[in-house]
């Protein structure tokens, strides 16, 4: 039978079953079908997709593939050779994140941090395909089948087990080393904080938070109140071991 010989580069071996991993893919050519088509068969979510070349040439999703095509896939941050064509649309800047159910602590991390990041414990996966198309959001999710969805650009499945480990992962992938605005949303509805006099949450302070903490933030959406306490020495702990894993290189 006819067919094309295909290879994933870098990250993309991820979702490669192992015996396919480091050596090329013979793909059989028995109908017409797009490359997108035979990439996502083969496992590999579209959106961790940066460039394909066919025989040197790049191509996009919907080149057909043929009998006896050489296939070259790679993800994002691959060193590509001239000339190059990249599939993935352009990053938000700032960062515009839409968590799945899976990943509510790294959610509640990312917001720590000061980057916008959309979350629901009880999204289904059409609603997390509509609000990412609509909103232009990068999805993370646990799900390479909700990846695969036509609508959804850009996205990532997150590898990573440990949330702290996740969150390391997505801020390398996602280059947010210079994004990071600690204590600047609320972790509950990713909300901006903003300063609020004393006198205004007065009614909502605990006897000794009253008197002997005199600095508050409140969301200005669900209206949350937050001050430094013993946590706040914790979280930053958590924000320069992360600066330290990114420095060293590490994911």
């Amino acid at each position: 039978m006819a067919s094309a010989r295909l290879r994933f580069h870098g990250e993309l071996e991820d979702f490669l079953a192992p015996a396919s991993r480091g050596r090329p893919i013979d793909y059989p050519v028995s109908r017409r079908a797009s490359i997108k088509d035979v990439i996502e068969a083969l496992g590999v979510p579209h959106p961790e997709v940066d460039a394909i070349r066919v025989d040197g040439t790049p191509v996009g999703f919907d080149s057909p593939l043929g009998s006896g095509d050489t296939v070259d896939v790679y993800p994002a941050g691959a060193d590509l050779p001239a000339p190059v064509r990249h599939l993935r649309p352009p990053l938000p800047r700032p960062r515009r994140f839409l968590l799945d159910v899976h990943l509510g602590r790294l959610a509640r991390y990312l917001r720590l941090l000061g980057v916008d990041c959309r979350y629901r414990n009880h999204a289904g996966d059409a609603e997390l395909a509509a609000r990412a198309e609509a909103e232009g959001r990068i999805l993370l999710t646990r799900d390479r089948n909700l990846l695969k969805r036509r609508r959804i650009a850009l996205g990532r499945f997150v590898r990573a087990d440990d949330p702290f480990d996740q969150l390391a992962e997505v801020a390398r992938a996602f280059d947010l080393g210079d994004e990071l605005a600690p204590f600047t949303r609320c972790t509950r509805c990713n909300g901006r904080l903003v300063a609020v006099d004393k006198a205004a949450v007065d009614h909502r302070l605990e006897p000794l938070t009253r008197r002997y903490v005199d600095d508050f933030l409140q969301c200005d959406r669900c209206g949350q109140v937050y001050w430094h306490g013993s946590h706040v020495s914790r979280m930053q702990a958590l924000v320069e071991r992360l600066r330290r894993r990114l420095a060293d290189g590490q994911t």
